[in-house]
C-alpha cells in the first residue's frame, strides 16, 4: 500500500480554492457525509453524492490514508413526521424500508460501506447537551417552548456560502427543517411537541430536534471536535453546513471542518429532477430499464463531481459502451493468463502501463479529476491493445498489466461483472415476502416484490413454491 502523500489538491468550499490535503493527523482522515433522509427511496441524484463520496473516500485508500467515515441517516425530521403521520403509524415503523433500500441500492452500485451510519434518533441526548451549552454561553433564545440560535452571536456567519445576516432584523426565524430562500434566519435547534408528533422528554420541554443539530452532534460524537473533510451536495450548503458551522464552532470555539467538498447537481435531460415533470428516477426506476448497475456507477463517478451531470438515455449508453470496453480488456487479460502459449515481455507495453498509471494518480491528486484519470486508462487500453494484436505477451506481464487494473479498480469500482444481487440476498427477501403474505401484511409483500423487481429479479409464483430469475 503507498504511503500517505500529500500532493492531493481538494476544492475548498469555504475558500472557493484548491488547497493541498493535510488531515489533523497525519496518515488518518475524519469524514462526515451527509447521509439520506428516509422519508421515500433515494432518487438517483442523491446517489450522485453518495457515490462521488464513496471515490473520494477509495482514492483516500488508495494513496495510504486509514479513513473514518460517517454516513448519518436522518428518521426524524418534517416531511418523515408528515408522512408517518399520515400513514397512522410510528416514525420508526415508516423509515424502516427506506432504509433497508438505501443498504440494499449502496451494495448494487458496489459502495463501500463507512466505518458508521448512526441515526438521529439514537443522538438525542448529544443534542441537548450541544443546545444547552450553547444555551450558557447566550447563543440560544426559547419562543413558544421552542430552542433557536441566534445567528447574530456568531460573527462569521455565512463565510461558507456567502450568505449573509445582514440587515434581518432581531428575532426573525424559522422552524422548517428545510429553507432554500437564500436569507438568513434564526434556525431551530429544538422543536417544541406538537400534537400527534413524536417526542421526547428533555430540560428543555417535550419536543424534537431540528435537523442541523443532528449532524453535529453525530458527527463530533465520532470524530471529535474538529473534522478533516464534511461532504454533501451543493444544496446542503445553505442552509444546512452553514447552520453546522455556527452551531458547532460557537459550542467548541474550534474551527469545524478543514476541508468542505460539494458535489453539483444531476439533471435528467438539462432539468432539475422533479416528480412533477415525470423525470424523477430512482436507481430501481433504472435498473427496470434495463441500465447495468455498473454503468450507472460509471456514468456517475467518471464525471468530474464539481461539474453538473446530464442523465439521459445516450448518456446511459454511453457509460454502458465505455464500461464494456473495461470489462473487455480485463477479460482479454484473463485469457492470456490462462491461455495455454506464453509470448513475450513488451517493452513498449511497459512503458504505456508505468504513464498509465502516472497520469491516473496525478489527475486523481488535482482534486479528483475522474474525467481526465478516465481518459488516461482508455488511453492505456487503446495502446495496449495495439500491442497485444501484434504479437502474444508474457503471461507474467498481463498479470501485471491486469493487477494494474485492480488497483484502478479500487477507485472506480466498476468492474463487477454479476447483477451485484447475491443469491442469498435473494432468498432472503423471498423468504420476508412469503411471511408477510400468510399474515396477509399484502403491502409489505408487494412493496418487497417492488423492490426485487428494481434489482431486475423476477419472481414467479408456481404451485412449487416461488421461482425467481434475472431480468
Amino acid at each position: 500500500m503507498s504511503q500517505p502523500v500529500s500532493a492531493i489538491h481538494f476544492h475548498n468550499t469555504e475558500s472557493n480554492r484548491k488547497e493541498p490535503f493535510q488531515p489533523l493527523e497525519p496518515g488518518k482522515v475524519r469524514m462526515y457525509t451527509c447521509g439520506p433522509t428516509v422519508y421515500n427511496y433515494a432518487h438517483i441524484g442523491n446517489y450522485r453524492a453518495y457515490l462521488f463520496e464513496d471515490l473520494l473516500r477509495r482514492y483516500l485508500k488508495y494513496r495510504g490514508f486509514q479513513v473514518n467515515h460517517i454516513m448519518n441517516i436522518t428518521d426524524v425530521e418534517d416531511k418523515i413526521i408528515r408522512e408517518s403521520g399520515a400513514k397512522n403509524v410510528s416514525i420508526f415503523e415508516y423509515v424502516k424500508p427506506f432504509i433497508q433500500a438505501f443498504f440494499e441500492d449502496l451494495d448494487v452500485l458496489n459502495v463501500e460501506r463507512a466505518e458508521h451510519y448512526p441515526h438521529a434518533t439514537d443522538f438525542i441526548p448529544q443534542m441537548t447537551e450541544i443546545i444547552r451549552v450553547l444555551r450558557d454561553k447566550g447563543y440560544t433564545y426559547e419562543r413558544n417552548g421552542s430552542i433557536y440560535f441566534k445567528i447574530s452571536q456568531f460573527e462569521k456567519y455565512g463565510r461558507l456560502s456567502g450568505v449573509k445576516p445582514d440587515g434581518v432584523m432581531s428575532g426573525a426565524r424559522v422552524d422548517s427543517d428545510e429553507y432554500e430562500k437564500e436569507d438568513a434566519r434564526d434556525f431551530v435547534l429544538w422543536k417544541a411537541r406538537k400534537e400527534g408528533e413524536h417526542f421526547w422528554t428533555t430540560e428543555f420541554g417535550e419536543g424534537r430536534p431540528g435537523w442541523h443539530i443532528e449532524c453535529s452532534a453525530m458527527s463530533m460524537h465520532y470524530l471529535g471536535e474538529q473534522l478533516d473533510i464534511h461532504c454533501g451536495g451543493e444544496d446542503n450548503i445553505f442552509p444546512h453546513h452553514e447552520n453546522e458551522i455556527a452551531q458547532s464552532e460557537a459550542m467548541t470555539g474550534k474551527p469545524f471542518v478543514r476541508y468542505w467538498l460539494h458535489c453539483r447537481h444531476l439533471l435528467v435531460n438539462g432539468e432539475k429532477m422533479s416528480k412533477s415533470k415525470g423525470n424523477f428516477f430512482t436507481l430501481r426506476d433504472l435498473l427496470v430499464q434495463g441500465h447495468h448497475p455498473m454503468a450507472i456507477r460509471y456514468f456517475i463517478v467518471a464525471s468530474h463531481y464539481r461539474s453538473p451531470i446530464n442523465l439521459s438515455e445516450e448518456a446511459l449508453k454511453g457509460a454502458h459502451s465505455a464500461w464494456s470496453r473495461i470489462m473487455d480488456f480485463r477479460n482479454r487479460m484473463k485469457e492470456t493468463i490462462e491461455g495455454g502459449e506464453n509470448g513475450v515481455f513488451s517493452q513498449p507495453l511497459e512503458a504505456e502501463l508505468q504513464t498509465c498509471m502516472n497520469r491516473f494518480e496525478e489527475r486523481m491528486d488535482d482534486d479528483l479529476d475522474s474525467p481526465r484519470a478516465a481518459a488516461a486508462v482508455f488511453d492505456f487500453i487503446r495502446e495496449a491493445n495495439k500491442i497485444f494484436d501484434d504479437a502474444p505477451i508474457a503471461k507474467e506481464q498481463a498479470q501485471k498489466v491486469l493487477e494494474a487494473m485492480n488497483r484502478i479498480d479500487s477507485v472506480f469500482g466498476v468492474a463487477r461483472e454479476d447483477e451485484a444481487v447475491l443469491n442469498e440476498d435473494i432468498d432472503r427477501m423471498i423468504q420476508e415476502r412469503q411471511e408477510a403474505r400468510k399474515r396477509k401484511d399484502f403491502a409489505a409483500a408487494d412493496a418487497i416484490r417492488d423492490r426485487l423487481t428494481g434489482m431486475g429479479i423476477i419472481l414467479e409464483d408456481t404451485r412449487e413454491g416461488v421461482r425467481w430469475k434475472r431480468r
